[in-house]
């Protein structure tokens, strides 16, 4: 097991914690040799102080194509947020490519748009191609591809270079879920989350699927709140372990802690 380090990134719009990385772009070194290759999924915290861009991230086929690398199908689960805040998830129609152009064109992509309020606790699954932006007032635990392939519709008039015809192309008019609560456990073909909360003590032991070393065996823990000890390390909101096939893992204390598993 490895308690893993953040690495910070700043941003205009506030900054974002490489929690688990094995990208170019958020190396952690020792996750990068506890899982002996390239981890599939990039997790982050993320801190909107203000809105992000309009975006939309490339499925497989269409990284594979613009940019040679794997595509993002993420998620997030809020952490905190402002009363009243909402975010991006979506179109508010069906709109052709020539109409989000011209509304992009003409700075009014915003009415095309599906706004949503969100709480702490709610879980928000994002497959590649949804158009989304965070709004500020949020924190967020996101999960997704181990990817940083992202294109910017619109960016509020902030000068900073946008994709639009790429990003245009990657649009899917796929259906948005109801924003809820997390639903205690949740699965896509790239990932799968279980909230598990533990009360005085838990113990489980990690399986080790692929009979063999894999990157993607490696599973994940994250501490949503509370506070206790993972295998005698302190445990505290936002810490985040890594453990590996065939490893027994202890919990005590009173804390709410997400798996995160790849596929």
């Amino acid at each position: 097991m490895k308690k893993l380090n953040a690495i910070k990134s700043e941003k205009i719009w506030g900054y974002e914690n490489w929690i688990a990385s094995t990208h170019k772009n958020g190396f952690q070194k020792d996750f990068f040799e506890m899982c002996g290759g390239d981890y599939p999924l990039l997790v982050k915290v993320i801190q909107a102080d203000k809105t992000l861009s309009v975006q939309v991230h490339p499925d497989d086929e269409k990284a594979a194509l613009y940019e040679h690398c794997r595509g993002k199908t993420e998620c997030w689960y809020v952490l905190s947020a402002k009363e009243d805040t909402e975010l991006v998830y979506g179109l508010n129609g069906v709109y052709n490519a020539s109409e989000v152009r011209k509304a992009i064109e003409a700075n009014s992509l915003q009415d095309c748009l599906r706004y949503e309020k969100v709480k702490a606790g709610d879980f928000i699954y994002i497959p590649a191609g949804t158009v989304h932006a965070i709004c500020g007032g949020l924190r967020l635990l996101e999960v997704q591809q181990s990817s940083d392939i992202t294109y910017r519709l619109y960016d509020w008039g902030r000068g900073r270079e946008c994709h639009v015809e790429k990003g245009i192309a990657c649009i899917k008019d796929s259906s948005v879920r109801k924003i809820a609560p997390f639903p205690e456990a949740f699965s896509c073909p790239y990932f799968s989350l279980e909230e598990i909360n533990v009360e005085d003590f838990y113990s489980s032991k990690i399986e080790n699927a692929s009979g063999k070393k894999n990157p993607r065996d490696i599973v994940l823990g994250f501490i949503i709140e509370g506070s206790g000890n993972v295998n005698g390390l302190p445990a505290n909101a936002e810490d985040i372990f890594a453990f590996e096939p065939g490893e027994s893992v202890e919990i005590k204390g009173c804390l709410k802690l997400m798996k995160i598993s790849a596929k």
